[in-house]
């Protein structure tokens, strides 16, 4: 999600992300060349096309007619203080514009946006019911100023309707409810919460909203997918193993707080049976994602061990075949195909003139 001394990117359902990305963002403005949408080493990558323009913008998921992407966005000059829930429609060909609107409230801080299989409906996490106002970040300097990042309790999952109009509260325990996906079929959500104590997967049938909890071991697990099948998951996990590592983690876990070392890729079966770790990278090994074709794409910052860049790579889920697929000197993460499999989104410090935005991005996918 590393060195406890070096801020670093991690996955922007945590509520800090906007800010760690602004934080390397500035330490490589020095370090970095000329800007580009697409660098030549990219060769998976044909027809790139950024879609905003400024600020930050990450999470952008598509629907299932792949036409339209669900995106959070924290623009302070356009009064978007924290994380809000947009939609746009996907340009059809080069120098359309991207145009979108907010469909969450307004209200709290939002987060981990996807669409319902009917196109017609969204769900996210939100804070909203707690307070109108922003959540607060936790003051660093009283956990020695390590990066840490707050899991509140106040967020709960919704959906919405296109126009913005919370139609259902799918989620109604205690403590943090967030970091949801769906099924191919659209029938379940996979999705991560603090409900038993600890951080872990749920899956919610949404017609019963029956939830069957699917991991136990120790450690903070999150950012789940389904394969295109719907018969296995992809997700990221910390392990804290020494006493040490074991009693901070769950000191910090009774303050609504997290603060992982380590994390690498997951995948098991749907019901979470024959659970594997796929990477053994160190560092921070997070948003993890299916190919078309089965194999596994996913955010790491392993080969550098100051804490970035953060780029994106190709793997099997054996652990084979390890290839890097992005190449920005600061952040590419994110990545999500279309369901028909021909198009990447993705969200990346690129091309941001040196500034501290992070932008959204899609491209056509070259197979190998």
């Amino acid at each position: 999600m590393k060195n406890l001394l070096l801020v670093f990117i991690i996955p922007a359902f945590l509520t800090t992300i906007f800010a760690s990305r602004r934080n390397i963002t500035a330490q490589l403005q020095t370090a970095t060349t000329a800007d580009t949408v697409h660098y030549p080493e990219e060769k998976n990558f044909r027809n790139i096309q950024q879609l905003t323009f400024g600020a930050d913008n990450a999470e952008a998921y598509w629907s299932y007619d792949n036409k339209y992407l669900i995106f959070q966005r924290t623009a302070p000059k356009d009064g978007i203080i924290c994380d809000q829930m947009f939609i746009g429609r996907v340009p059809q060909k080069a120098g359309d514009k991207f145009q979108y609107k907010m469909v969450s409230s307004g209200k709290g801080r939002t987060t981990c946006g996807f669409f319902m299989r009917d196109n017609k409906h969204v769900i996210y996490a939100s804070t909203h019911l707690a307070s109108d106002e922003c959540p607060p970040l936790p003051d660093r300097s009283k956990f020695g100023n390590r990066y840490i990042w707050p899991v509140y309790e106040s967020y709960d999952i919704f959906m919405a309707d296109l126009n913005g109009k919370i139609i259902k509260r799918l989620t109604n325990t205690p403590g943090y409810d967030a970091e949801g996906t769906l099924s191919p079929d659209g029938k379940k959500m996979i999705f991560t919460s603090v409900r038993d104590g600890d951080l872990d997967l749920y899956v919610m049938d949404l017609k019963s909203l029956k939830v069957k909890r699917i991991t136990s071991e120790l450690g903070y697990d999150g950012g789940a997918w389904f394969s295109r099948d719907g018969k296995k998951i992809i997700w990221r996990a910390s392990r804290p193993g020494t006493a040490e590592e074991i009693k901070d983690y769950k000191e910090l876990l009774q303050q609504g707080i997290v603060a992982p070392t380590q994390m690498e890729v997951f995948t098991a079966n749907a019901d979470g049976s024959n659970q594997r770790q796929v990477t053994h990278l160190g560092q921070a090994n997070w948003a993890p994602n299916f190919l078309p074709n089965g194999q596994i794409i996913f955010c790491s910052n392993h080969e550098y061990k100051r804490g970035f860049p953060f780029n994106m790579y190709t793997i099997n889920e054996d652990g084979s075949k390890l290839q890097k697929i992005s190449r920005d000197k600061g952040f590419d993460a994110f990545p999500m195909f279309s369901y028909d499999g021909k198009k990447i989104v993705f969200a990346s410090n690129r091309n941001n003139g040196c500034t501290r935005d992070t932008n959204l991005f899609v491209a056509d996918w070259v197979a190998e």
